[in-house]
């Protein structure tokens, strides 16, 4: 599965982006999808993640009521709404996917655990 990530880029402390996280029709609903973020020479970092089927997410304590994450199996897309930014949330964004057979509790938020990553798109907060 190849991930196209996007929508990343320059905003104002206080706006909005949404990323997009698409692999054409390969991102079936078996698949979990995280986003992770990275600052350089830093570790990347989990963010929020989406169960296949959409029902269950998880967010990092930083961006909880700030960010949504969701799904589209019709159109094999996942997004990553983010508002009310801040300088901290620089990084670049990236969006990975894997079918683990087994709870999605158990591995969603660990970066090894994903075999399949896009390609990571920037954003960019200023104060």
């Amino acid at each position: 599965v190849q991930l196209q990530a996007s929508g990343g880029g320059l905003v104002q402390a206080g706006g909005s982006l949404t990323l997009s996280c698409s692999a054409p029709g390969r991102l079936s609903s078996t698949y979990g999808v995280a986003w992770f973020r990275q600052i350089l020479g830093k570790e990347r970092m989990f963010v929020a993640s989406i169960s296949g089927t959409g029902d269950i997410t998880h967010y990092t304590d930083s961006v909880k009521g700030r960010f949504a994450i969701a799904r589209d199996n019709a159109k094999n897309t996942v997004s990553l709404q983010m508002n009310s930014l801040k300088p901290e949330d620089t990084a670049v964004y990236y969006c990975a996917a894997d079918n683990r057979q087994k709870s999605f509790s158990e591995w969603y938020r660990f970066k090894d655990e994903y075999n399949h990553w896009g390609q990571g798109t920037q954003v960019t907060v200023s104060s």
